[in-house]
C-alpha cells in the first residue's frame, strides 16, 4: 500500500470485551473515530497528556503522534499500550478497554452560547453561567465537559457543574473557572468578561460520568475546581434517587478553595447516603480550620482499608488523580477498571 493509499484507508477498530466496533480513517486518531461513531471509549484531555484513554492493543499496528511520557512511557508502548487520542491505525486494530460504555454517546455539536451571569466564588474561582440556544436541546452526561473555541482556534475545556435535568427549566450550563495568571482565556474571564457576551463552544466530551448499572458504593475525590463535575454527579444522583453509599472527599490548599462548602453541607444533610469530608492541606492559623488536614487522596487511604468492592470517581489536578489511581489499586485492592477520572490538564501540562 502506498503512502497516499494509507492516508485514505479506513480500518476496523474492535474493542474487547464489549465487541463494539467502528471504522477509523488513517488521518484521524482512533479516539476521534470512536467519538464520531458514538462509541464510548474512555478519555480525558484528547491531547496526549493525561493518560485517561490508555488501553491495551491486542492486535494490529498504530503510530503515535506527540504525547507526554507520563501519559504513555516507552516501556508501556513496547508492551502494547496505546493512547487512543493520538494513535492512528495503520491496520485493523483490536483494543482491550473495560471502561467502554454500551450506550451510544450523545452527539457532539458546536453552538454559540451567551454569558448569562458570573460570580467570583473565591479569589481565583469564577462561577460562570452560559445560556444555550433554546432551539436545539443539548444532551450530556453529568460529569462531561465542553470546549471553548477561541478566535485563534485554540481550545479550553471546562466541566459542566450542573446536572442534565436542569436543562428543562432553562437551557444553560454552569462552569467553575480557575484563574491561571497569564492564561489567554482565564485572564479574559477574570478581567474583561461581560454579561451577554457571545462565545462558541463544542461538546459534550469525556467519559467521566456515573456508571448507573453498578450497585457498588462510591468514593468521590475532588481537588480544587475538580469539584465542578462532581457537583453535577451529586445533583444527578439526588434527582434520580440514587442511594448508593457515597463519600465525597474535597481537597484544597486553604478553606477558601472549597468554594461551595456551604452548598455541599446542605446536600449532605438532604442525602442520607452521602458523606462529605472536606480536606485542607495548607491552612494558616487565621483560617481557623479544625477539619481534616493533609493531601485529599491520602484521606481516602486513611478511611478505607479495602476498596476492592468500590467505584472511585476522581477529578482535579493530575498529581492528585495519578497518585490516587496508583495507590488505591496497589494498596487498597481497587480494580483498575473501577477508577474513573477526569484529570484537569492545563496548557502547561500538555506541553511541558
Amino acid at each position: 500500500m502506498t503512502s497516499a493509499e494509507t492516508a485514505t484507508a479506513a480500518f476496523q477498530i474492535t474493542v474487547q470485551p464489549s465487541g463494539r466496533a467502528f471504522s477509523s480513517n488513517a488521518d484521524e486518531s482512533i479516539l476521534a473515530a470512536a467519538i464520531r461513531s458514538g462509541v464510548g471509549l474512555p478519555y480525558g484531555c484528547k491531547d496526549g497528556a493525561c493518560g485517561s484513554c490508555k488501553c491495551k492493543k491486542l492486535s494490529g499496528a498504530v503510530r503515535h503522534g506527540e504525547h507526554q511520557a507520563k501519559a504513555l512511557s516507552a516501556d508501556e508502548e513496547t508492551a502494547g499500550f496505546v493512547l487512543t487520542c493520538c494513535a492512528h491505525a495503520l491496520t485493523d486494530v483490536v483494543l482491550e478497554s473495560r471502561q467502554v460504555t454500551d450506550e451510544s454517546a450523545f452527539p457532539v455539536k458546536k453552538m454559540p452560547v451567551r454569558v448569562a451571569a458570573f460570580e467570583k466564588k473565591s479569589p481565583d474561582v469564577m462561577q460562570v453561567h452560559l445560556q444555550l440556544p433554546a432551539t436545539t436541546p443539548f444532551h450530556y452526561h453529568a460529569g462531561q465537559y465542553i470546549e471553548f473555541i477561541l478566535r485563534d482556534g485554540a481550545r479550553r475545556a471546562y466541566s459542566m457543574a450542573n446536572a442534565p435535568h436542569t436543562q428543562a427549566a432553562a437551557p444553560g450550563v454552569e462552569l467553575h473557572i480557575r484563574h491561571m495568571p497569564g492564561g489567554q482565556f482565564t485572564d479574559h474571564v477574570f478581567g474583561a468578561l461581560k454579561e451577554k457576551e457571545i462565545l462558541r463552544v463544542e461538546g459534550p466530551f469525556g467519559s467521566f460520568f456515573l456508571r448507573e448499572d453498578s450497585a457498588k458504593p462510591i468514593v468521590l475525590l475532588a481537588s480544587g475546581t475538580g469539584f465542578a463535575p462532581i457537583k453535577a454527579l451529586i445533583e444527578h444522583m439526588q434527582f434520580k434517587g440514587i442511594t448508593r453509599p457515597t463519600t465525597l472527599y474535597w481537597g484544597g490548599r486553604r478553606p477558601a478553595d472549597l468554594y461551595l462548602h456551604d452548598w455541599m453541607l446542605a446536600r449532605a444533610k438532604e442525602m442520607p447516603n452521602l458523606r462529605y469530608v472536606p480536606v485542607v492541606s495548607d491552612a494558616l492559623p487565621e483560617d481557623g480550620w479544625t477539619g481534616r488536614t493533609g493531601f485529599v487522596h491520602q484521606a481516602v487511604l486513611q478511611d478505607f482499608a479495602d476498596l476492592s468492592g468500590h467505584q472511585v470517581y476522581a477529578c482535579g489536578a493530575p498529581i492528585v488523580v495519578d497518585s490516587a489511581r496508583a495507590a488505591y489499586s496497589a494498596e487498597r485492592g481497587l480494580p483498575p477498571e473501577e477508577f474513573f477520572a477526569d484529570s484537569f490538564t492545563s496548557e502547561a501540562d500538555k506541553h511541558g
